[in-house]
């Protein structure tokens, strides 16, 4: 197991919490809670060792794309693929800003 921290720019704190995904075969868990306005941070706990490289650009590209909400994500992953993480991490701010 490996355990990663990230941390990115961000907006206006998120107003909710929300939970997305499961742990399990090839799939992933996030936890996304509202943050510190202007910080996002981000850990990750997966099961692959040595993905940080990989974690990294998904999340550069992820974030650097749209402003997001200041949040606090906690991950924990079994092997998701990078489409996956992305799935999971959009429905998840669907939810924190859903009305």
């Amino acid at each position: 197991m490996e355990s990663l921290s990230f941390t990115f720019p961000a907006g206006a704190a998120a107003k909710r919490r929300a939970l997305v995904g499961c742990v399990g075969s090839g799939d992933l868990e996030a936890l996304l809670e509202p943050g510190e306005t202007g910080v996002l941070t981000v850990k990750v706990l997966t099961s692959v060792n040595g993905s940080g490289p990989r974690w990294e650009q998904l999340f550069q590209r992820l974030f650097s794309g749209q402003t997001w909400p200041a949040l606090s994500i906690d991950i924990h992953d079994f092997g998701a693929t990078p489409g996956v993480v992305r799935l999971r991490l959009e429905q998840g701010l669907e939810e924190v800003n859903h009305d």
